[in-house]
């Protein structure tokens, strides 16, 4: 692929800000059929979500369908520089929220709500590109590929199900990728279940 990530990352978070609002809020149903209706998220009690931004396609319906089904949900929280980590919450009735320093809508941290990355079932994260090997392209904080730099390490390791949520839009060819880049397991988008290397 000729174009630089930079560039790509440019392109695809334009294609996704182009959607219009019905095109976003049909986009957003249909991955809670696609998604929500799947044996992974069925089988999965531990389930950590993200508020979408920037035109991500939104798994606010599929996060109400996890909490009506009991399940645990959580959100990312970012710990504050030059630490750039991420830590994940459960969301509880008594969840106070904050914005982060990057616009976003986040639980306030409390540490005794926060989980070890491996206890969760699955991880859905929010994607500006992704090639049907399972390569992803995230906005360039590296907070994803920081948190889960352990799954480089060995195969074997307990932990979630790497979930990428995209829009159909935002698929290439294939990414260019970089060391530190950790593919998902899945893509999800609002047309289809795309299981990595498949």
């Amino acid at each position: 692929m000729t174009d630089s990530r930079q560039s790509l990352r440019r392109k695809l978070r334009e294609a996704r800000r182009a959607l219009t609002p019905r095109q976003q809020r049909d986009a957003s149903r249909a991955l809670e059929r696609l998604l929500g209706g799947s044996m992974l998220f069925l089988r999965s009690r531990h389930i950590a979500f993200y508020l979408a931004n920037d035109g991500e396609i939104d798994p606010q319906r599929l996060l109400q369908k996890a909490r009506r089904q009991g399940k645990h949900c959580y959100l990312p929280v970012v710990a504050g520089w030059p630490r750039r980590r991420m830590q994940f919450q459960r969301l509880t009735a008594d969840t106070r929220w904050h914005t982060n320093r990057f616009g976003i809508r986040e639980p306030v941290a409390n540490p005794r709500q926060q989980v070890a990355l491996w206890r969760l079932q699955l991880l859905l994260m929010p994607l500006v590109g992704f090639d049907a090997q399972g390569n992803r392209l995230g906005m360039g904080g590296g907070f994803y590929d920081r948190a889960l730099a352990w799954r480089r390490l060995r195969r074997n390791w307990p932990g979630p199900q790497l979930v990428g949520l995209a829009h159909h839009c935002q698929q290439v060819d294939r990414l260019p990728i970089a060391d530190w880049d950790i593919p998902a397991d899945l893509i999800a988008s609002d047309r289809q279940l795309l299981f990595k290397g498949r």
